[in-house]
């Protein structure tokens, strides 16, 4: 079978997607690019091409602003999953288009109402909608939840005190004040940093203001601190309900960004889109960089059966690498190679509806092709 992806957004982390298919031909495919911006469609498939060292099957489509056009509701119709690299806002639309054409779909967001929104537009749907399936929220949730079975399962409990989830894409090198670069999304950066975050506490769901919970740790060695940020925690809030009493996603960083962070938010005043004010601020005082690493970690505490106080972690630290001929960023290659693996699945597997990061089998995904070779074979 030659399957049909169609990636919607043809920047940094749809072209790494459509790289990492085509170059490692896990199972054979034809990639379709699909974007607002003919330019940006064939610096993808040339990207692609270039990258991979064998020949590809690579073609694409101009998307509309908003809906569909007869050109891509006639691709569409042929392709048999979506994988959706836009941005957050587009993902009810995209998830709208691929219950139409009856395609499999999976994104990235960490948009919480848009996860909500296709939710229901993908019950009782005839093809499966994977959703939050890139870092994180992704990689991230899925190996926290290998972490609570392997620790119930060894321990012989079945409720846990922690399950802490941290990820920070950062740059190399970090210089005063404002201690980052941007090494992904400046949207994205500012919504994780302005939006509500979900977390359980004496196993109660509740909100909490983004940036409210800044914290210093020290993994493999290296000083970072972390801070509540919306979206990276997925559905385990409610999967993990009465399982885990304390639950919680931050996002890592170097010390004293989140000062500069706080110290910027403080000059906005009479802003009616204070994400767009941070976005603005941020954009103009912080460069984007191409040196960057991704670092990961996850853990799990709790008492034994004897009453003892365990904890199992696991930490990743990942660097740009390349991919055929092409160097791929440390955020392209971790957020890229979860999506690819899920597209892998949904081939291998009768999904139907909705599959949420909490039903994702842990060992299949963690030591599936495309996820081993970013991060290595997951063992205990």
């Amino acid at each position: 079978m030659n399957a049909k992806i169609f990636i919607a957004g043809s920047g940094g982390i749809g072209q790494a997607a459509g790289l990492i298919l085509a170059q490692y031909n896990h199972f054979p495919c034809t990639i379709i690019f699909g974007d607002i911006s003919e330019d940006a469609n064939k610096l993808a498939i040339d990207f692609v091409r270039e990258g991979a060292t064998h020949e590809v099957d690579v073609e694409s489509v101009l998307m509309p602003m908003d809906g569909s056009t007869p050109e891509m509701d006639a691709i569409l119709k042929k392709c048999d999953i979506i994988l959706d690299c836009l941005p957050g806002n587009q993902a009810p639309r995209m998830a709208g288009l691929a219950r139409q054409h009856q395609c499999h779909y999976a994104n990235l967001t960490e948009y919480v109402q848009e996860t909500k929104d296709i939710i229901e537009i993908s019950k009782d749907a005839d093809t499966a909608f994977v959703l939050q399936t890139g870092l994180a929220p992704g990689f991230i949730n899925v190996l926290a939840h290998r972490l609570y079975e392997e620790f119930t399962e060894e321990f012989g409990v079945e409720i846990v005190n922690s399950m802490h989830m941290k990820v920070g894409a950062i740059s190399k090198n970090a210089p005063s004040p404002h201690y980052y670069a941007f090494t992904w999304s400046p949207i994205g950066v500012a919504t994780e940093y302005m939006k509500d975050a979900e977390i359980v506490r004496n196993f109660k769901k509740m909100k909490v203001p983004a940036l409210s919970g800044l914290e210093r740790i020290i993994i493999d060695g290296d000083e970072y601190e972390d801070n509540f940020t919306s979206g990276g925690a997925a559905d385990f809030p409610d999967a993990f309900a009465g399982k885990v009493k304390d639950l919680d996603y931050k996002t890592l960083r170097y010390p004293g960004h989140y000062q500069w962070v706080k110290n910027s938010l403080s000059t906005i005043t009479n802003s009616e889109n204070r994400i767009k004010a941070l976005e603005n601020i941020m954009l103009e005082n912080i460069p984007s960089v191409e040196d960057d690493i991704v670092v990961v970690y996850a853990s799990v505490e709790g008492k034994d059966n004897n009453n003892r106080l365990r904890r199992k972690e696991r930490s990743y630290k990942v660097f740009p690498g390349y991919v055929g001929k092409k160097r791929l960023r440390a955020i392209q290659l971790t957020t890229a190679a979860p999506l690819c693996e899920v597209a892998h699945m949904l081939l291998q597997n009768k999904w139907k509806g909705t599959i949420l990061q909490s039903q994702l089998s842990t060992l299949d995904f963690l030591n599936g092709p495309f996820v081993t070779g970013v991060y290595g074979k997951y063992g205990k």
